[in-house]
């Protein structure tokens, strides 16, 4: 079996790990465990400084190179130590800005066990793969707004990362009871990966990645 540690900024990344995406994989004979990442001696949660998340990375690329490590990182509001984040060619193509981030931040780990991910552009993106689930936890005017935000992007990973328009403060603006830890990842498995992954391309693409691990024994050396 295939092993994948997945770094993940919260709760909900988390139990969309072990909810959505860990059956998943297990019948692909791949096990994915998720970490959250600390923040502090005490505090887990959040990608606030790169500085603290790059010795959790490095320290699991290290422990076991017959492993996998992987992140599951919202490419929204990335601290400004992020590799790659002085140097983003200007581009509006959030696939491309993703794709830029993710290889600077794979070759500063610089581990062949590892694979850098980012969510384009934050977890509620997901959440824009289909409006209608959430009229049932909220009022049916709420689905009319977020499918009306969705109907001007050709993906929900098109919904961008303006500190208001980010597809989580569009969430809250118009669902103001919103509660991500306790919605997020209830909303994401109603909708189902099947439909995720047809809407978004990244996040399909990630899962690609993790599928065509080639076991540790049949790597070339």
């Amino acid at each position: 079996m295939i092993r994948v540690h997945v770094f993940v900024e919260g709760q909900t990344e988390e139990t969309l790990v072990r909810e959505l995406l860990y059956e998943y994989f297990q019948e692909k004979d791949i096990y994915l465990n998720p970490i959250l990442v600390r923040t502090s001696a005490t505090g887990k949660g959040g990608v606030v400084s790169y500085a603290k998340i790059k010795p959790q990375l490095d320290r699991k690329c290290r422990e076991d190179k017959t492993a996998f490590v992987t992140t599951m990182f919202d490419l929204y509001a990335l601290p400004n130590d992020f590799p790659g984040s002085d140097s983003l060619p200007k581009t509006s193509d959030p696939f491309q800005k993703a794709k830029y981030l993710e290889q600077e931040m794979g070759k500063d780990i610089g581990h062949t066990n590892f694979i850098p991910n980012l969510l384009v552009h934050e977890f509620e993106a997901l959440l824009y793969s289909q409006p209608q689930v959430f009229a049932t936890w909220f009022n049916a005017s709420v689905v009319s707004i977020l499918q009306t935000d969705s109907n001007q992007f050709p993906s929900p990973e098109h919904i961008n990362d303006n500190p208001l328009t980010a597809p989580s403060k569009r969430i809250i603006r118009c669902c103001q009871e919103y509660d991500k830890p306790l919605h997020g990842s209830l909303l994401a498995i109603e909708i189902g990966l099947d439909t995720i992954l047809q809407q978004c391309q990244h996040f399909n693409q990630w899962l690609l990645r993790l599928e065509n691990i080639l076991p540790y024994d049949k790597q070339s050396v």
